[in-house]
């Protein structure tokens, strides 16, 4: 028990995590860190330790019992939901490749797209259009984007970097989405004067991480440079070829396929997945808080129910279609319903270990930890408490993986720090989504990250080590407008500075370390 709720609920993901960027391993990696924390918890005892792990009930004296192991991290019905998601859209991108719609679409953008930065600012756009949930954002635009970045010989690693960039930062700062559920939902239940969700459209102009992500991801796009891991993955790219996919993808040409052969199963999907989504909220029932209501509606939904109701009608509709179409028989149909769900397995893998890690993280009381570092710093530097937050959601997130569950932490703790300073009140909110989303973004062992990876089908541990510099860059620039924010308190004047710090230091790094980035390719241009 002389581990819970201290320094120690922080060590298993650290040792995970460790592990994960010095064997570039995630699998082993992600089960000792499960070992450590089950071993933590049953104070050594090797019994308990087992029990842990497998999938027992962590019981503290005066507290409720706490689900820990592989077994309840599966049992989830969040996880369980999401899984179910996964597996879908693994057979929808087999489906369309089968039936030769990735191919046509390849045809189609290698004769629209001709430049690697229209490449990369095609998929951003895609990212920011596909803005109703994280997951859905990184596997579908990851999807359907790999035929043009590989075309471009834009790297796998580039791919996932520019999909998560737009999944976890754009779902922040959409006020209908399943980020602002989610938000909306952890403010709802504290007396805080003001409904979640306006709490959550007010924290947007602070949210100065998911802000600068967007500047910086163009920036980077448009000045066409790379520095870090991530450029000698382009240069692999350029130079031999060599993009990074962890293979299986095998690309069917049909002579009968057409472009819409892809675009129309990808609307449908996105289309099915966004009203399945409103339908959970309650958008359709009288009844329902969320009736008529598109925002209420996003606010009461659960994306583990909608997300996989929609995808589900949306692979019935592109199984009609197809089959009508004759670009595909039956029993080719058939046959992607297994190769989808192979095709996502290492996914799913990582994430029932990433979960389980989650489930031993929060028995070791890590929000009790945290909880504790912020009322202590409450004490004293209040105008820097914004900064000290994003830096503590920062490492809360890194560590856990969960950026839903440390802004949940987090905010009940900020409001009262603030209750009577309405514009410093939003400024720490801010600080709190801003910290979660950047943790989030940097973590191995993040849901989001994992689903990334699985999206441009590239090793796990290559996206990770590859985005980090990018990442911390702008977590960087980020700390500092938080820093600024806590004096200021003014959102127009702290943006503008942050942006303009982006610039000024994305010309810095093409003229420095990103010099010999520009100069591959030139030496390597694309034929």
């Amino acid at each position: 028990m002389e581990f819970i709720g201290t320094f120690w609920s922080l060590i298993p993901p650290i040792v995970a995590i460790v592990l994960a960027l010095i064997t570039k391993e995630a699998y082993s990696s992600l089960f000792v860190g499960i070992v450590v924390g089950a071993l933590l918890l049953a104070g050594f005892n090797p019994v308990d330790t087992l029990n842990f792990v497998v999938g027992g009930s962590f019981e503290m004296a005066g507290a409720d019992p706490v689900d820990v192991g592989f077994i309840n991290a599966i049992s989830d019905s969040w996880n369980a939901g999401i899984f179910i998601f996964l597996v879908i859209l693994g057979i929808m991108v087999a489906l369309i490749n089968a039936a030769g719609g990735s191919a046509a679409f390849g045809t189609w953008a290698a004769k629209h797209i001709k430049s690697r930065v229209g490449g990369m600012l095609a998929t951003f756009l895609l990212g920011v259009l596909i803005f109703v949930d994280d997951y859905f954002n990184c596997l579908t635009a990851g999807a359907v984007m790999r035929p043009v970045t590989d075309g471009q010989k834009i790297s796998r690693a580039k791919l996932s970097y520019i999909i998560d960039a737009t999944a976890a930062p754009i779902c922040m700062i959409a006020p209908i989405s399943s980020w602002a559920a989610a938000v909306s939902a952890t403010a709802s239940d504290l007396d805080s004067g003001i409904s979640g969700i306006q709490l959550f459209v007010q924290a947007i102009p602070f949210n100065f991480y998911s802000l600068l992500t967007i500047v910086f991801l163009v920036g980077l796009c448009i000045l066409s440079f790379d520095y870090g891991p991530m450029a000698a993955e382009e240069l692999k790219a350029l130079r031999d070829g060599e993009l990074g996919s962890l293979g299986n993808e095998e690309v069917v040409s049909n002579s009968r396929a057409s472009l819409w052969d892809m675009l129309l199963p990808v609307l449908m999907l996105i289309v099915c997945c966004i009203l399945g989504m409103m339908y959970v909220g309650g958008f359709w029932d009288p009844e329902a808080e969320g009736y008529m209501n598109p925002v209420m509606a996003f606010g009461n939904t659960d994306a583990s129910v909608g997300l996989p109701w929609g995808s589900l009608i949306a692979l019935i509709l592109s199984f009609i279609f197809l089959l009508a179409r004759r670009t595909i028989t039956f029993q080719e149909a058939a046959g992607c319903i297994t190769e989808g769900f192979k095709a996502m397995v290492p996914a799913m893998l990582i994430l029932t270990f990433a979960l389980t890690l989650k489930l031993m993280t929060s028995a070791l009381g890590a929000d009790v930890f945290v909880a504790g570092l912020m009322e202590g710093a409450a004490s004293g530097l209040y105008m820097m408490l914004p900064a000290i937050i994003f830096l503590v959601a920062v490492g809360l997130a890194f560590s856990t993986g969960t950026s839903w569950g440390t802004f949940g932490i987090l905010i009940p703790i900020v409001l009262p720090i603030f209750a009577s300073e309405p514009t410093l009140l939003t400024i720490g909110i801010s600080a709190c989504l801003a910290g979660a989303v950047c943790g989030d973004h940097i973590s191995p062992i993040s849901d989001t990250t994992i689903m990334a990876s699985a999206g441009a089908n590239v090793n796990h541990v290559d996206h990770v080590r590859t985005q980090l510099p990018y990442a911390l860059t702008v977590a960087g620039i980020s700390f500092v407008c938080f820093v600024v924010a806590g004096f200021v308190q003014n959102a127009v004047i702290c943006l503008l500075l942050g942006i303009a710090l982006v610039v000024a230091t994305l010309f810095v790094l093409r003229a420095t370390v990103g010099k010999k980035s520009i100069e591959d390719q030139k030496a390597y241009p694309i034929k």
